[in-house]
């Protein structure tokens, strides 16, 4: 095989992994089961977006609760269920992950995990505070290093044993226990 005839395959396997990259990016943007949750959103959602870019980011209609001033919830039309952004002076402020056992967080952390696979994945530095509602129930809070990151948390509920539910978002919004009320 002479060197054009070579250089012509590699073009067409490089052009062939180029659009194959392209098409798997596109396809990552939209919200589901296996976007990651961050300390500061989730998928390409962040904190700090209007509803309208997060529903634009999330590749989804946002719906929910009538928008207000102060605090409200929407979620994705269809999927990822059990997922919920609260929106505070019109911008995402948290993310919080119910009953969704797929979602995990980047380590891996998700609902039906023990507080000790929690502590092991974010060693030194996950605080411990009482449940306010379930007795033996904990609230465990990864507090980040980054010092980018200090006004960010995530916040894993469990009921003494393991992650019921958590949440990740901007302070003071990701530590409020009973969410908008």
């Amino acid at each position: 095989m002479n060197s054009k005839a070579k250089l012509l395959i590699l073009t067409t396997v490089t052009l062939a992994l180029s659009s194959v990259t392209v098409g798997t990016v596109i396809a990552q943007t939209k919200l589901t089961n296996q976007s990651k949750l961050f300390i500061n959103g989730v998928g390409q959602v962040r904190v700090g977006m209007s509803v309208s870019q997060a529903a634009k980011a999330a590749g989804t209609k946002l719906i929910g609760d009538s928008p207000n001033n102060s605090c409200y919830y929407v979620k994705p039309q269809n999927e990822p269920k059990n997922l919920l952004f609260m929106v505070t002076k019109g911008r995402i402020s948290r993310v919080d992950v119910r009953q969704n056992t797929q979602i995990t967080t980047l380590k891996g952390a998700k609902i039906g995990d023990t507080e000790a696979q929690i502590k092991s994945l974010y060693p030194g530095q996950i605080k411990v505070t009482p449940h306010k509602y379930v007795q033996g129930g904990h609230y465990l809070t990864f507090i980040p290093k980054d010092s980018a990151n200090q006004n960010y948390r995530v916040v894993f509920e469990t009921d003494g044993k393991r992650v019921t539910q958590f949440r990740s978002g901007k302070l003071p919004e990701v530590e409020y226990v009973e969410g908008c009320s």
